[in-house]
């Protein structure tokens, strides 16, 4: 039974840069990291970015950190709390003084049997879609983050492109109606076809491709990719009798409801003085930051977490930068100095600003978490000019 100090369960961005904040306190304490893809720790945005536009696959590998035992390809499927072990898939044991989950999700999947569908999420998703000769018809699936990148990206490495979406507009849950709607003209500009409103009802192979069947007719594709969203990995922590909900609660120190017990990334449901609600962000600014300072933590360090995360996105030569809650449901305040082009989007509820959208504008969510942060009252009025690119 291997035994130490440290033990990561997860092998992506979040645990690395966990062991990369261990290693800034400890310099000597036993790490191990345990990560279900066979994989050795990789960046993530690319796959959905870059890879696409000429950026190499060699790029994505993150450096080693000393004195790290990785588990690749290994699965952990329970925690004895009070004993401090994690049992691998295997049978093996490990035990732990400190232990960080940073499980990420998994990919929301379809209602039905989608044999063949590529539920694009890992390294693995990326080379089997790239795979696909060029030229090739790629029906994408979903409307949202994920879906719009890739749709972007493999229309410009060469395929053609079905999106297709329930909603209204290209990333109606982020943006408002006006700027979603937008989108579906300018990606079909780019002779992407998109086909919104239409709910995919099965899949099936056939002859070497796929038929999509939909509310509205069939469609042939070469192949179906689906990004619709992940859903918290926190089936073990619950096992363990952590406190989850919709992730694993963490307090401002990054622990859970057991304080030898840290969670980060995607998975974990954190407090955030800034919006006074606690936040669960599945993006690489939280995944990075939020894991070093949970390896910092569990270290000995005194942490308090209260960085308010932001995520960013590229669309064919448009790109955004956001931060906070992005909700068009919210009183919603744009101003423009080039619509749908360049501009800030504000989010707003009961005078505050929730959240800020910088469209065509980069390096200004310091300027727009300090908004968030003001009590206001804000209107249009007040909220004109206050972000400029």
């Amino acid at each position: 039974m291997a035994e130490f100090k440290y033990v990561v369960i997860g092998g992506g961005m979040t645990g690395h840069a966990a062991a990369q904040g261990i290693r800034s306190v400890d310099a000597a304490g036993s790490i191990a990291i345990v990560g279900d893809e066979p994989a050795r720790p990789y960046a993530r945005p690319p796959l959905t970015k870059g890879l696409w536009t000429g950026q190499e696959e060699g790029s994505i590998w993150l450096p080693a950190v000393e004195g790290v035992s990785l588990r690749a390809g290994e699965r952990a499927i329970a925690i004895d709390r009070g004993a401090r072990r994690v049992t691998l898939e295997g049978g093996e044991s490990l035990g732990y003084e400190r232990l960080l989950l940073a499980t990420g999700g998994t990919p929301r999947r379809l209602p039905f049997a989608d044999a063949g569908v590529v539920y694009y999420r890992t390294v693995a998703d990326y080379r089997r879609v790239r795979a696909l000769p060029v030229g090739k018809h790629v029906a994408v699936v979903g409307g949202g983050f994920i879906g719009s990148e890739l749709a972007a990206s493999l229309t410009t490495a060469g395929h053609r492109v079905t999106l297709l979406f329930p909603e209204r507009g290209i990333g109606a849950r982020l943006f408002p109606p006006d700027l979603s709607e937008h989108l579906n003209a300018y990606y079909a500009e780019r002779e992407v076809e998109v086909r919104p409103q239409e709910r995919l009802t099965g899949v099936e192979a056939r002859g070497g491709g796929f038929v999509l069947r939909t509310d509205r007719g069939e469609l042939r594709a070469d192949l179906v990719v689906a990004g619709l969203g992940i859903v918290p990995d926190d089936g073990l922590a619950a096992r363990a009798g952590l406190a989850v909900d919709d992730g694993i609660l963490v307090d401002e120190g990054l622990r859970t409801s057991d304080p030898a017990v840290f969670a980060a990334g995607d998975v974990a449901r954190f407090p955030n003085p800034a919006l006074g609600q606690r936040i669960r962000v599945e993006h690489e600014d939280n995944a990075n930051r939020m894991g070093r300072e949970a390896g910092r933590a569990m270290a000995g360090a005194a942490v308090a977490y209260r960085h308010l995360p932001f995520f960013y996105s590229d669309l064919f030569d448009l790109g955004y930068e956001a931060v906070g809650v992005l909700d068009p449901r919210l009183e919603v305040v744009a101003d423009w100095t080039e619509r749908f082009r360049k501009g800030v989007v504000h989010y707003l509820s009961g005078g505050r600003v929730r959240g800020v959208l910088t469209w065509g504008i980069f390096g200004k969510m310091d300027a727009a978490r300090a908004l968030i942060s003001e009590p206001g009252p804000h209107d249009a009025a007040t909220l004109r000019g206050r972000i400029s690119g």
